[in-house]
């Protein structure tokens, strides 16, 4: 008979556990996960470091009428719903709503982590790239909003200027120095941008670019009302429901300034912080507002306990929500 032929080896089990051994270590971690913990974590080193801060913001509210502090805390929640259809305002396409406005959300939170509005642009960028937008058309939506936004907090603020010209008294506080100390500063740092932008060829190409298809959105979503409407309209109520959650806290704790000279204080200080490159304003903006309150007229020790509430509902009270959401947009591929 003939020798049966010999049976081949049997493939060994572990060949699959041997291909794991030899993958490379980050396609081995759980990346997605670990960026689902980061905020997290981010926030909780943040609150460490500001625990100081917070524990005055928080002691400022046992001392306050908690219906105007539940005033502010609304204010500051439809805040979210403006942004929202700001946001849906700079696109042609319809946005889901639900998830437009967490994005929102988890974007507060991200930009209280990272400077100059960074955060919050890039969970913007990611969610609109998400939902099909080309990168160069979620770029263009952005600057858009951050333009609609600036002219109406601009304008809000030179209308009330108009309508107020005495109720900032910044003589005794800013100095003539001080002043044309800033003033340069700005001026430089313009020509600089400029120069930049028109002697760098990849720049200027860039920025060209950049701008004509900014142009082009901006033409096609200003020929469909709906949208002209959610822009605008939400670029001019942010602000201004910003505003009125301070003077809502201003009224709990009985601070003695006229309601429209806290909001033009207000409008007054973010519109000078914004051009300092802090995490979520945090540092500028309370400062800035403390001086435009005590030149409202408000005692710097007042002023001090309203801002410190103020910012205790605006971006401590929102900051671990915010971050979980932030983290389950992550999670579920949204942003």
């Amino acid at each position: 008979m003939p020798e049966a032929m010999p049976r081949p080896a049997e493939q060994p089990l572990d060949r699959p556990a041997e291909r794991t051994e030899r993958r490379p270590l980050y396609r081995r971690l759980p990346l997605r996960q670990i960026l689902c913990l980061l905020p997290l974590l981010v926030v909780a080193v943040w609150v460490v470091q500001h625990r100081s801060l917070i524990g005055s913001g928080a002691r400022q509210m046992f001392t306050a009428n908690p219906y105007w502090l539940l005033t502010a805390v609304a204010t500051t929640g439809l805040g979210w719903v403006a942004v929202s259809f700001a946001r849906q305002g700079t696109v042609l396409e319809r946005l889901p709503a639900r998830r437009l406005f967490a994005t929102q959300f988890a974007a507060g939170a991200a930009n209280h982590l990272l400077p100059s509005g960074i955060g919050a642009s890039a969970v913007n960028i990611r969610f609109m790239t998400g939902c099909g937008l080309p990168p160069a058309r979620s770029s263009a939506a952005l600057a858009l909003y951050f333009l609609a936004e600036a002219t109406a907090r601009v304008g809000l603020l030179l209308v009330l200027l108009v309508a107020f010209p005495e109720a900032l008294r910044l003589g005794p506080l800013l100095p003539d120095s001080v002043s044309g100390t800033v003033v340069t500063g700005v001026v430089a740092a313009a020509g600089v941008l400029v120069a930049g932008v028109a002697l760098i060829r990849p720049v200027r190409r860039l920025v060209v670019t950049f701008l004509r298809t900014a142009l082009a959105d901006a033409r096609s979503l200003h020929m469909r009302p709906s949208r002209a409407l959610a822009l605008w309209g939400g670029s001019l109520a942010f602000p201004l429901l910003q505003a009125t959650g301070l003077v809502a806290v201003a009224l709990a704790l009985e601070l003695e300034v006229r309601p429209a000279h806290v909001m033009l204080a207000y409008l007054a200080a973010t519109a000078v912080a914004a051009v300092v490159p802090a995490p979520g304003g945090i540092g500028s903006v309370d400062a800035a507002l403390v001086i435009a309150l005590v030149a409202a007229g408000a005692p710097v020790e007042s002023a001090t306990s309203t801002v410190l509430a103020y910012r205790f509902i605006t971006v401590w009270l929102p900051l671990v929500p915010g971050a979980l959401v932030l983290g389950g947009l992550v999670r579920w591929k949204i942003v």
